[in-house]
């Protein structure tokens, strides 16, 4: 799987719009950032580390770029169990160790299989709000949004820089809307140092 996704990034051409038209449409629409897809292939083996798995695909930085990427890549409800995809800003990678990571947390909800929800569709809805940058008030305090395919649920988290709840708020009530959950639904914020420890509860649900 990643040598295709890889092969399919390779194939588009990032150098010209998806309106090929030089009257119209001759120039991209550059996006407030620069973003990287990320992808953890299954396991196959026990010899094979999170290094090993977690392969970079493809760095975009804008709506043409971002729109040609989508629609050549396996959509959310065709990745294999126990892959994810990652989209984080350009030079951070998606681990816990990461510098821009450390000191920040994760929203996440988590959609049973057969709940029916629209895995891709809510998919594509985060992923539009994290490049336009629209989940968030304070700029760059979110680093990333995150896909994990597992055998019950699907599950979409987004990673923050920092723990500052009277920013983490914002971000989460507007993650709420664009997963579409009811109020019973929630979602849930836990730090990245909280989730090594066993047991944890989270900090935030809304």
């Amino acid at each position: 799987m990643t040598e295709e996704l890889t092969q399919k990034a390779k194939d588009l051409s990032l150098d010209k719009t998806v309106f090929d038209s030089k009257e119209e449409f001759t120039a991209k629409h550059p996006l407030n950032s620069r973003w990287t897809l990320w992808y953890t292939k299954p396991q196959t083996n026990k010899s094979e580390n999170w290094s090993d798995l977690l392969k970079p695909v493809i760095t975009f930085s804008s709506v043409e770029e971002f729109w040609g990427i989508y629609n050549s890549i396996p959509s959310a409800n065709q990745l294999p169990l126990r892959s994810d995809y990652h989209l984080f800003r350009e030079g951070i990678r998606p681990e816990w160790e990461d510098e821009a990571n450390t000191k920040g947390g994760k929203w996440s909800h988590a959609f049973n299989k057969n709940s029916g929800a629209i895995i891709n569709d809510l998919w594509l809805r985060g992923l539009l709000a994290v490049i336009g940058e629209t989940i968030e008030d304070d700029e760059n305090e979110v680093n990333g949004i995150v896909l994990n395919i597992r055998k019950q649920a699907y599950k979409i988290g987004i990673w923050t820089k920092d723990c500052d709840e009277s920013k983490l708020r914002t971000v989460g009530e507007r993650l709420k809307k664009i997963l579409q959950l009811k109020d019973e639904q929630k979602v849930e914020f836990i730090s990245h140092d909280a989730s090594n420890t066993k047991g944890s509860e989270p900090q935030i649900v809304l």
